[in-house]
């Protein structure tokens, strides 16, 4: 008789890296070993500012040692620094807090439909946008969406940049569209300045809500604070999470005036949203970015990347500031290279594209040491 294996405390979900990591700092981990790893994978996009950058270190512990937490009932000065700091930071007038990108997507999505009483969606194909209902409405992904088809909203979906659909297309009845500026999971695909701008001109005839979802494309990854800037398109809410407070989970909705001034008290809300460790967290890590130049950082080592790696295994370096995709008909074995000489990166949807999201504050010895790991690479 075959005995069951018992099953684990932690629930699996990802099949985790073959070794135990105990320790960051800057754009290394570090495993039990001791041995370091250069981190191009940013915990999934995560470390902004680094691994334990002493400033958010610091912020988080002493915002610990006075007030470890208290929710909306009552007013924080950490939370209402923290609103006036990233409204400014993303150009935008109001911002709800909450605890994650699922979060912020489906409390954008609930906005739109709230404030238009419409009753359909819009998003575009390959768009990837969290687990939640509402999320999972818009996101692109049969494996996890099937299961819930008929718990989702109806949702007109579009290709990705592509100017013909997108004038062919009737917004009448939607309520909100919403994007990923550099779509992700799907590849580093993106579009063309002319395409978001066309589609900011398309939600102002239909009264229809622009939602950013510069979950993983803000926090100065492109090099500007949001993807918004870089394109030159105001979007009516914009959600951020990962680098918002440099691995201390937060999530945000921020919003333009016209929007908020629509909602009301109990319209949204979050026990834990807005908390004081995280909104501390968050005031250092804007402040890291804007401080040490992290956003110059990041267009300057992605033009390094641009220069030196296209034209080897890499035939095409995809995507903008620290949020890029390595093109190779050899992705899953240069992956695999790239691992044995402690080099950590993420595949994608795309079997022929690696994605690179390390923090912004990535060196130059990190980036000589994927250069040359990558042009040693030989093909088999």
């Amino acid at each position: 008789m075959t005995m069951a294996l018992p099953l684990p405390a932690l629930l699996p979900t990802y099949a985790p890296y073959p070794f135990l990591l105990v320790r960051g700092e800057g754009d290394r981990v570090f495993d039990d070993r001791g041995q370091a790893w250069w981190d191009f994978y940013g915990g999934h996009c995560v470390c902004a500012t680094g691994h334990s950058h002493p400033k958010v270190v610091k912020a988080v512990t002493d915002q610990a040692a006075s007030l470890l937490f208290y929710s909306a009932a009552a007013a924080l000065p950490v939370r209402d620094q923290a609103a006036t700091r990233i409204t400014a930071f993303a150009g935008m007038d109001s911002v709800f807090f909450c605890n994650s990108g699922a979060e912020a997507n489906e409390n954008a999505l609930k906005v739109a439909l709230l404030l238009t009483g419409r009753k359909k969606l819009a998003s575009f194909e390959g768009g990837w946008h969290g687990r939640t209902l509402l999320a999972l409405s818009v996101t692109d992904d049969p494996k996890i969406t099937e299961p819930f088809t008929d718990q989702l909203v109806p949702t007109l979906r579009l290709p990705f940049g592509n100017l013909t659909a997108l004038a062919a297309a009737d917004f009448s009845g939607i309520a909100g569209v919403i994007l990923e500026p550099i779509q992700s999971m799907a590849g580093i695909k993106t579009a063309s300045r002319e395409w978001f701008q066309a589609l900011r001109a398309k939600c102002d005839e239909f009264g229809t809500l622009l939602i950013f979802d510069e979950i993983q494309t803000g926090m100065g990854r492109l090099g500007t604070p949001f993807a918004a800037q870089l394109y030159g398109v105001r979007p009516d809410l914009i959600t951020s999470a990962k680098g918002l407070a440099s691995g201390v989970p937060m999530g945000a909705l921020l919003m333009s005036a016209s929007v908020a001034a629509k909602l009301q008290g109990g319209d949204l809300g979050s026990t834990f949203g807005g908390g004081p460790l995280a909104c501390a967290a968050l005031l250092a890590t804007v402040d890291v970015i804007e401080s040490e130049g992290l956003m110059a950082n990041a267009r300057t080592a992605a033009a390094r990347l641009r220069q030196e790696l296209t034209g080897s295994v890499v035939t095409e370096v995809l995507g903008e500031g620290l949020l890029l995709g390595l093109r190779s008909a050899h992705a899953a074995a240069l992956k695999k290279h790239l691992m044995s000489r402690n080099i950590l990166v993420g595949g994608s949807g795309d079997p022929t594209v690696l994605r690179l999201m390390p923090p912004l504050n990535v060196s130059g010895e990190a980036l000589i040491t994927l250069i040359t790991a990558i042009h040693a690479f030989a093909k088999p």
